[in-house]
């Protein structure tokens, strides 16, 4: 007995301390990573790269102009230009306004293109019958450049901002509703059985089960519509003018093209570049971000 009691305790204490080691990482497995980032870290690995990309493209667009490789000011101008083109257009009050026309079209015809496409996409992903019907027309639709549907859009609507959000539409709609289609595509047929085992069925099962399980996939659906909202809205500001529909971001670039004022042209195009950048920073980026994450799929190096 003597000689049993010692190992007893000897061997009881490594117990202790695993199981205390297990309760440590369970707590530690369930707490929640409140993912806050130091701001030297940010700084460093999501401001300085795009900051050095955006300098080196000026020193070499400036070395174009100083070495003279390209000498003529009507098809480079130098980056003083075009910042005296931003400039006068700040002074005049005028450049707020034509982003401000530009954005608002294009947010509003993304939300109408988001109310549309998104019932669309769930039902050709559950009916079969529209599927094979409508599915192969969405994906048609979705390869046609956005820019062949404003001839026919002027036609129809006249030169209104009615054209413009037909066109957006047209251009949006396919690509909202694909992704979802491709979302719903990829949700495990485990999940849905097991929703249906707890009673969540018809509009319950899509609004719980379907709807989150597809976020990825819709949400890459989502930022393909606005991409072809953006685009859509710049073909039609370009090619259809009118002193009611105002100056956009599209009509400002045409503008450049008609005065052969190249510094308006690439003021035009880097505005259009700054608003895309902008709005998938502000919007898409963060819901992707946070979408990912919820599903641990959110790779931190």
């Amino acid at each position: 007995m003597a000689r049993t009691e010692p190992t007893a305790a000897v061997d009881e204490r490594p117990r202790k301390d695993d199981l205390a080691g297990l309760e440590a990482g369970l707590d530690a497995l369930e707490t929640k990573d409140d993912g806050r980032v130091p701001f030297t870290r940010t700084l460093r690995e999501k401001v300085l790269p795009p900051v050095t990309a955006v300098l080196v493209v000026l020193v070499v667009w400036q070395a174009l102009i100083s070495f003279k490789i390209v000498d003529d000011p009507t098809k480079l101008p130098a980056p003083s230009d075009v910042w005296d083109e931003v400039r006068t257009a700040w002074l005049k009050g005028e450049l707020l306004g034509y982003i401000w026309t530009s954005v608002s079209r294009g947010l509003l015809g993304f939300l109408f293109a988001l109310i549309i496409g998104t019932p669309l996409g769930l039902l050709v992903a559950r009916v079969k019958f529209v599927r094979a019907a409508i599915g192969p027309i969405l994906s048609g639709l979705q390869s046609l450049p956005s820019v062949a549907w404003v001839p026919p859009a002027v036609i129809w609507l006249g030169l209104n901002d009615s054209m413009m959000y037909a066109v957006i539409l047209l251009g949006a709609v396919p690509s909202i509703a694909n992704g979802l289609v491709s979302g719903v595509d990829q949700v495990p047929p485990l999940f849905l059985r097991a929703g249906r085992t707890l009673g969540a069925t018809g509009v319950r099962g899509l609004w719980h089960i379907v709807l989150p399980a597809s976020l990825p996939g819709y949400l890459a659906g989502l930022k393909q519509g606005w991409a072809f909202s953006w685009r859509s809205l710049m073909a039609a500001e370009i090619i259809a003018s009118s002193p009611d529909l105002g100056i956009g971001l599209g009509q400002l670039l045409e503008n450049g093209r008609n005065n052969s004022s190249m510094a308006m042209v690439f003021m035009a195009i880097l505005l259009i570049l700054i608003v895309g950048i902008v709005i998938d920073m502000l919007i898409f980026s963060p819901l992707e971000r946070r979408v990912l994450r919820g599903r641990g799929l959110l790779v931190k190096n």
